[in-house]
């Protein structure tokens, strides 16, 4: 077998988990996207490991050997990510990466505006959505 197909087949792998990372909204299609990165990733340690082997009389697996690695760090890290996900989810009311980094970043929220000395014009009005956020936090 060739090295290219397993190296065409982990860079669509990657390309289509990147493709998840940067345009999904939901943080669990995110964590799976990552999953696919580094599933291709261990595609790519486990073909050139194979195929260095052929060469080298006296084999070593490392390839392998850090394939078995990755793939405990990703164990524990979708474990981490989903207990996450979990707790922000019970927390806010949403999964959308998009409303949790407008909550994070203080957008819609009405802090330090109108301290001034009656100049109420100035302060914008907030959202339904982020007195609900305010409230549940």
């Amino acid at each position: 077998m060739h090295l290219a197909y397993p190296a065409v087949l982990a860079a669509l792998l990657f390309c289509t988990g990147l493709y998840g990372v940067l345009a999904r909204r939901n943080a669990i299609l995110v964590l799976m996207s990552v999953e696919l990165m580094l599933n291709a990733v261990n595609l790519n340690l486990v073909a050139f490991d194979v195929w260095l082997s052929r060469a080298a009389e006296d084999t070593l697996h490392s390839g392998q050997a850090l394939t078995l690695f990755t793939i405990a760090i990703a164990a524990a890290e979708i474990g981490i990510g989903l207990a996450i996900v979990l707790a922000v989810y019970r927390n806010r009311g949403t999964s959308d990466i998009d409303k949790l980094r407008d909550t994070a970043e203080g957008h819609g929220t009405s802090e330090g505006h109108g301290t001034s000395e009656g100049n109420d014009t100035d302060t914008p009005e907030t959202e339904p959505g982020a007195e609900k956020a305010e409230a549940t936090a």
